[in-house]
This record gives structure tokens, sequence and C-alpha cells, in this order.
């Protein structure tokens, strides 16, 4: 990990099942910003059964009967295709990542020598899976979705005591349903993870739009993860709750701006970009009228008014009752 936000652009399955839409997000997620671009790596028979429903979410965004098999068949990306965009995000710039959902599938990425794995919120229950992600001593980043508290302690516990240490992992609260009500996203249990399990925190978002995953930053998360698409209208489970490429461009902008906004020192002080307009902006104590050498200055002859470069009105009970030290004009700054 880094110190600043990992952001990672989930291409998931959006390329459809074929190679150049693949390299085409690769080159979206390279021009937006993001640090890692990342696809799914599973075999259909190895993920679900043959006779496995479609979620809700699925079947509303899929126009056609194929099963949850015949539907993931279609998006498998071949361990040619992961060499071939492994080399392609080398040349863009960006880095390659991949969820694994089997054994074997991760074993296959851990050959490809990635940096990190992600755990997807699927498999948070899923004990040797757990097991052998830990196996291989690499940071783990870990969603959430669909989980309790209880649970995300399990599988946290899981993977310390099969050996990766805690410092190399990441959770990320997430809500598995696509798109995410804003009623569900409940933020703040991303806090409450980091609090009790006292580990690096994140958020995967699943809403539309980018609001919540640029407020989950602000509220500390270092890792960030949104799904995006090259159209939210081509044909797919997860297009319609995914960014097009000029919203991914904008929440990287965004997320970029709001960690330089959380990075000071946190003590109240001037900024060196305000100094300028302090004395502008501020107020001294003016001679409201005329005042004569020797004049009492009184409520009745001073005033405040810019600029600020007098005697501070924080100072008007210590002025008032004292002598004139010489003529003053109207609207001159008081000496004494």
């Amino acid at each position: 990990m880094k110190n600043q936000v990992l952001i990672i652009a989930e291409a998931g399955v959006n390329h459809n099942g074929n190679l150049e839409t693949a390299k085409e997000l690769v080159d979206k997620a390279s021009i937006a910003g993001a640090d890692f671009v990342k696809f799914q790596t599973f075999k259909a028979s190895g993920l679900v059964t043959k006779s496995a429903e479609r979620a809700a979410y699925q079947n509303y965004n899929t126009e056609n009967s194929d099963s949850q098999y015949e539907m993931l068949k279609k998006l498998e990306l071949s361990e040619d295709a992961h060499n071939i965009l492994i080399e392609y995000c080398k040349s863009k710039g960006i880095k390659f990542l991949s969820t694994g959902f089997d054994l074997d599938t991760l074993e296959f990425l851990n050959k490809l020598n990635i940096e990190l794995f992600k755990i997807p919120s699927g498999e948070i229950t899923n004990l040797p899976y757990l097991r052998k992600i830990a196996s291989f001593k690499k940071p783990v980043i870990m969603s959430t979705g669909m989980a309790s508290m209880q649970e995300v302690t399990e599988a946290f516990d899981v993977l310390v005591n099969a050996g990766l240490k805690k410092e190399n992992i990441t959770i990320v609260h997430c809500n598995t349903e696509y798109p995410t009500p804003m009623d569900d996203v409940n933020l703040r249990a991303m806090n409450r993870i980091g609090k009790e399990l006292d580990v690096e925190i994140g958020y995967s978002d699943h809403t539309l739009g980018i609001e919540v995953p640029i407020a989950a930053v602000a509220l500390g998360a270092k890792v960030i993860e949104k799904h995006f698409t090259l159209d939210r209208n081509l044909p797919g489970p997860d297009h319609r709750a995914s960014l097009e490429p000029e919203e991914l461009k904008l929440m990287v902008e965004s997320i970029r701006n709001i960690e330089k906004a959380i990075s000071g020192s946190g003590k109240k002080e001037p900024s060196k970009s305000e100094m300028k307009n302090k004395d502008i902006a501020r107020k001294s104590i003016i001679a409201s009228k005329e005042i004569k050498k020797g004049d009492k200055l009184t409520e009745d002859n001073l005033t405040v008014k810019r600029p600020g470069n007098g005697i501070s009105p924080m100072k008007w009970d210590k002025v008032l009752g004292e002598t004139a030290s010489r003529d003053f004009k109207e609207d001159e700054l008081i000496e004494i």
C-alpha cells in the first residue's frame, strides 16, 4: 500500500468477454488516473453450479434467460488474455489486478505475480479460500458486503491465524446491491471496522454517482474501489451500476483533492496562502470623526473599519479613555 488513497477502477466483467473491450477499459482507467484496473478471474464451472439462480440485480440488468452459469461462462477471461492484459497495463502506466473466485484461480493469479489480492464479499465465509490467500503472504484487501461484524472478525482472524500480518490487511466496507440505495450505505460501519480490528479501512462502492466514495475518503478510507464501464447501456450484469469514463475521471480527481484538503497538520493556524488577505479582511480602530490632540478617545469618536493593519478592535476597551497623542482625520487609523 502507499500513503495516498489506493483507487481501484473495477472493470470486473464489463468487458463482456471481449479482450479488445478489456483493453479499452484499461485505457479509460489509466486516463482517469486510477492506481489499479481490476478484472475478475474465474471459470464458471468452478464458481457456480449449473442450477444456481441469478441475483435479482443480474436479472434486472441482463435481458436474457441465461442461467447464472451460462451468463458467467460468457464473461470468462482466458489465461492468455490475462497475460496480454498485464503487459497492456504496463504499457499504459496502470497496475493490473484481478479477483480470483476459487483456489485454482488464486494459484493462477499468484503465478502471475500480482502484488496484492482482493477478497470479494462473497468469499468472506470461504475458509479454504481465506487460508489460501493468506498463504501467499501478500497484501490483502477484503470486501465485506452482506457480512455482519462477527463474520468480518472471523474472516480477519482466519487471515491472521494463517500467517498474514495485520498491517498487510485492509478491510473494505461494502454493500452488495447493484446499485446500492443511499439509505443502505451505512458508511459509518467502515470506521467501526477500523476501530474494532485496528486495521486500515476502505470502501467498495456500488451506489450511483461518486459522492459516497469521496465521503469515504474524508472519513479515512485508504482504498476506494468503484465499478466502471465504457457505456452503462451495454448488456451485462454490472454496467448499469457502473461509472462511465468521464465520471471515473471526476471521481479520481475529487478524491485527490479531498486527500489534499485533509492532509494538514490539524493545528488551527493561518495558512501561507491566506496571510496576504489578513490585513484586507480584518479591521482596525479608526477615527469616526476629526480628533484633536489631547481629546479623549471615546465611542463617539471611534469606530471599526477595514483595513486591519492598525490597532485590533480586540483592544477596544484598552483604547477607550486614552488621550489622543496627535490630531487624527476622519477614517484615519488610531495610534496610541
